[in-house]
């Protein structure tokens, strides 16, 4: 049939982008590394150090993951072919809805695990830390920025990554002034670093009873989750802390106490805030750990040597620099600026769909468009 040939002809194209991924992912050298690490795990000795060895199975689950997720996908595109063979034999033209499904889906996880090769930087294999930031708008921003939590957390579900909510700041009438999420999940900073920078609204606002266009703006930082033992130079006494009372989304109190915590780094102006843990002990832990990731995610993008080299005045957000826009009215379109990327489908991506957009930014970076 002819149909099924189409789609013979399409996958076995295909097979030269899944010898060109075998080599980048340089799977020889994965198998290896795994055998290894795997003979000292078998060691007599191996759970002495017990923290040491922890992050070893942790580096023997991550390789194995690896191995594993190439070899289905070879796996998936011999089955399509087999299935192809089999109904076109038989002239079983019942199979073709199948074969299509299975083949949309192999296609789509090469380009996925093609985008991962892309993911070279060293924190890229880190959790992300979302920070939400209102822009000046009052209510009309606020909102703009729970519409954006919303849409990560369901990008998040997408890929079935955890997200765990650090600090919320409800706003005034409706919305979210402030919010910090912890996305969990092998590579989420490197997929989510695409998305650091301003986001820009363009609606007729629910909240203007004339029923006018406005336009609105939220920052959203994104930084990696370090270890707890990387080492950042941080002076105490350019520490200053704030505790308050924790509440939650909705006006609802986490804790009647005053075991939220504030960090303001004095050099910097940086502020980190947690107020979703059980203590003032375990939020100010989390305090730190994201100002230090914050630190790290600064240095990086700014090429600079070394954390003290970070001045206050180059983290103030310029609002006029948007990296995406979103417009509701009179047209609905969400375009990236900085790679051109777009789609008409607005309702798609605030669900969560900006695979797209984070696709676009990796490839265009890898060719030093970026």
């Amino acid at each position: 049939m002819l149909e099924y040939d189409e789609i013979r002809l399409e996958m076995e194209g295909l097979h030269p982008q899944l010898k060109e991924l075998e080599e980048a992912m340089n799977m020889d050298r994965l198998k290896k590394e795994a055998e290894e690490l795997e003979e000292q795990s078998a060691q007599p000795d191996f759970w002495n150090d017990a923290e040491n060895s922890q992050k070893i199975m942790q580096k023997i689950g991550a390789l194995k993951n690896k191995i594993s997720s190439f070899n289905k996908l070879k796996e998936s595109f011999e089955d399509v072919i087999t299935m192809i063979e089999l109904a076109d034999d038989e002239e079983d033209a019942s199979m073709l809805p199948e074969i299509k499904e299975l083949a949309a889906a192999a296609k789509s996880e090469l380009e996925e695990q093609k985008l991962i090769t892309l993911l070279s930087g060293e924190y890229d294999g880190k959790n992300a830390i979302l920070t939400f930031h209102a822009g000046a708008g009052g209510t009309e921003a606020q909102d703009w920025v729970e519409m954006l939590y919303r849409m990560y957390n369901r990008w998040a579900e997408r890929h079935n990554f955890k997200v765990e909510l650090l600090d919320y700041l409800d706003g005034e009438e409706a919305g979210i002034k402030s919010a910090s999420l912890l996305i969990k999940g092998e590579n989420s900073y490197g997929f989510l670093k695409s998305e650091n920078g301003v986001h820009r609204l363009v609606r007729v606002s629910p909240f203007d009873s004339s029923g006018r266009r406005h336009t609105s703006f939220a920052s959203l930082e994104v930084m990696p989750e370090i270890d707890e033992d990387t080492n950042v130079d941080i002076r105490p006494e350019d520490i200053e802390m704030e505790v308050y009372r924790s509440s939650g989304a909705g006006g609802q109190k986490v804790n009647k106490t005053s075991s939220a915590v504030r960090l303001i780094h004095k050099p910097t102006g940086i502020v980190c805030a947690c107020q979703t843990q059980r203590s003032q002990i375990q939020n100010r832990e989390y305090a730190m750990r994201m100002l230090k990731s914050k630190l790290i995610e600064i240095k990086e993008r700014e090429h600079l040597e070394k954390v003290s080299d970070i001045k206050g005045e180059q983290l103030k957000i310029e609002w006029g620099s948007q990296i995406r826009s979103y417009v509701f009215m009179p047209y609905t379109l969400a375009k990236d600026h900085r790679t051109g990327f777009e789609t008409g489908n607005i309702q798609a991506v605030m669900d969560g769909d900006i695979d797209g957009f984070i696709n676009a930014y990796l490839t265009a970076k890898s060719r030093n468009e970026l």
